[in-house]
C-alpha cells in the first residue's frame, strides 16, 4: 500500500467513523431519553431519521453522486462532517418537534455528503485489486464508532446529562474526521499511480483521457441486475436499520433493561460488526462476490428472529454476535458489488440511485415498526415485517447475474 492510499483509506476510516458510526448508530442510544423526558411516542422518535432520509435522499442523493463524479469526493467530505457534527450538537438543545426535524434533516445531510457514497467511491478510485480489504478496513471505523459511542455516552449521560452528551459528540465528531478529509486526494493521477494502484488497462479504473469509459449509466439503468441490486440492498438495509432503530427502546423501555445493560448490548452488535466487515472484505476479495452478498444478507434474516426470545438472556448476546457480522457487511458490500456488475466510471452516480433507495428501506422501516409498537403495544408485528424484507433481500440477490457476464452485456448494449 502506497502512502496516499493509506491516506485514502485512513480518510475514509475516521470519517465513517464519525458520521455512521458515531452519529447513525449512536443517536438511537438517546431514543428512550426523547421518549420519557419530552413524553414523545416512539413513532415521532424515529420519524426524525425517516422524515430527513425521504426528504434528503431523493432530493440529494443523486445530485450528490452526481457531484462526486464530477468534483470528486473530498469537497462533499468536507461539507458532510461539518454538517453532521452540527446535528448532534443541535440536538442537544431540542425541545421541540420541528427543531428535532431541522437536526436530522441536517444530519441526513451529513450522511449523504460525507458518508458511505463518497468514501466509497474514494476507496473505489484509489484501490483496485485490494479494494475489498480496503473497503472492509475503512468500514472498521464505522464498527469501532458504533462500538464505543454507547459506553461513552453513558459515562458522558452520567457525568454531564443527556443533552450535553449529544453536544460533546457532535464537536468531537468534527475534530476526529475533518484533519485527514482536509489533505486527501480525490483520486490518483492515471499516470503517476496507476501502478500502484492496479492494472492501467482495467475496464473499471475511473474514465480518463486513457481508459475507457465504461458502459453509460442510462444504459445500466437498462438492465434488470440493477434493479435486483437496488431491490436486494433497499430491503436488507430497511431490515437492518429497522432493527437499529428501535433496539434501544425495545430493550429499554419494553424489556426494562438498565442503561449500561442496553449500552453493552449495542456495543457487543458494534463490536461483532468490525468480525463482520474483516471476514467479509477478505472473503469479497476471495469468493465471488455474489455469494459473500447472499452470505451477509441470510445472516441478517436469521438474526432478527431471536428478538422474539430475547427475555432470556443467553438469547440476547447471540442475537448481538450474529446480527452484528451481519450488519458489518451489509453496507460494504453494496458497492463492491456495484463495481463488480457495471465499473467504477459512473460508480458515483450509480451509488447515488443506489444509495437513495437504500435510505428510503432504512427511513421507513423503522418509524413503521414503531408505529406498530405504539399502536398494538408488541414489537412482534414489525419484527416479523423486518424477517421478511431480509428474506426478500436476499432472494433479489439470489437471482443476480455473474457480474462478468452483466459487465459484458452492458458494455455491448447501445
Amino acid at each position: 500500500m502506497t502512502r496516499p492510499q493509506a491516506q485514502a483509506a485512513a480518510t475514509a476510516f475516521l470519517s465513517l467513523f464519525s458520521i455512521v458510526g458515531v452519529a447513525l448508530y449512536g443517536l438511537p442510544f438517546f431514543y428512550d431519553f426523547f421518549v420519557r423526558d419530552l413524553g414523545w411516542t416512539r413513532a415521532e422518535v424515529t420519524s426524525g431519521n425517516a422524515l430527513s432520509k425521504l426528504l434528503v435522499g431523493p432530493v440529494f442523493g443523486f445530485a450528490a453522486g452526481w457531484i462526486v463524479d464530477r468534483f470528486g469526493p473530498r469537497r462533499l467530505m468536507l461539507a458532510g462532517i461539518v454538517m453532521a457534527g452540527g446535528a448532534l450538537v443541535g440536538l442537544g438543545a431540542v425541545s421541540t418537534l420541528g427543531f428535532f426535524y431541522v437536526c436530522y434533516v441536517l444530519n441526513a445531510l451529513g450522511y449523504v455528503c460525507g458518508g458511505p457514497l463518497p468514501n466509497q467511491v474514494l476507496l473505489s478510485r484509489w484501490f483496485d485489486e485490494n479494494r475489498g480489504k480496503a473497503m472492509g478496513f475503512a468500514y472498521l471505523g464505522i464498527g469501532i464508532g458504533g462500538t464505543l459511542v454507547p459506553l461513552v455516552a453513558t459515562a458522558l449521560t452520567s457525568a454531564y446529562g443527556w443533552r450535553a452528551a449529544l453536544q460533546i459528540l457532535g464537536v468531537l465528531m468534527i475534530a476526529i474526521a475533518l484533519p485527514m478529509a482536509w489533505f486527501v486526494r480525490d483520486q490518483p493521477t492515471f499516470a503517476a499511480d496507476a501502478a500502484s494502484v492496479g492494472k492501467p488497462d482495467r475496464p473499471d479504473r475511473p474514465a480518463g483521457p486513457d481508459r475507457p469509459a465504461g458502459p453509460a449509466l442510462s444504459t445500466i439503468l437498462r438492465t434488470p441486475a440493477f434493479y435486483l441490486l437496488l431491490v436486494g440492498s433497499m430491503c436488507s438495509i430497511g431490515a437492518v436499520g429497522g432493527t437499529v432503530q428501535n433496539l434501544k427502546l425495545f430493550l429499554s423501555l419494553d424489556l426494562g433493561l438498565a442503561q449500561m445493560s442496553v449500552a453493552q448490548i449495542q456495543s457487543l452488535v458494534l463490536f461483532s460488526s468490525l468480525i463482520g466487515r474483516v471476514v467479509m472484505g477478505v472473503l469479497a476479495d476471495r469468493w465471488p462476490r455474489k455469494r459473500v452478498m447472499l452470505l451477509i444478507y441470510a445472516i441478517v434474516a436469521a438474526s432478527i428472529p431471536l428478538l422474539f426470545i430475547a427475555d432470556r438472556p443467553w438469547a440476547r448476546p447471540l442475537f448481538a454476535v450474529l446480527f452484528g457480522i451481519g450488519l458489518g457487511g451489509d453496507y460494504m458490500i453494496i458497492p463492491l458489488m456495484a463495481a463488480d456488475l457495471f465499473g467504477v466510471a459512473t460508480l458515483g452516480r450509480l451509488l447515488g440511485i443506489v444509495l437513495t433507495a437504500d435510505g428510503v428501506g432504512e427511513a421507513v422501516a423503522p418509524m413503521l415498526v414503531a408505529r406498530i409498537r405504539d399502536a398494538s403495544g408488541s414489537y412482534a408485528g414489525g419484527f416479523s415485517i423486518l424477517i421478511a424484507l431480509a428474506a426478500i433481500g436476499a432472494l433479489a440477490v439470489a437471482l443476480l447475474p455473474s457480474p462478468r457476464f452483466e459487465r459484458s452485456r452492458a458494455a455491448q448494449a447501445p
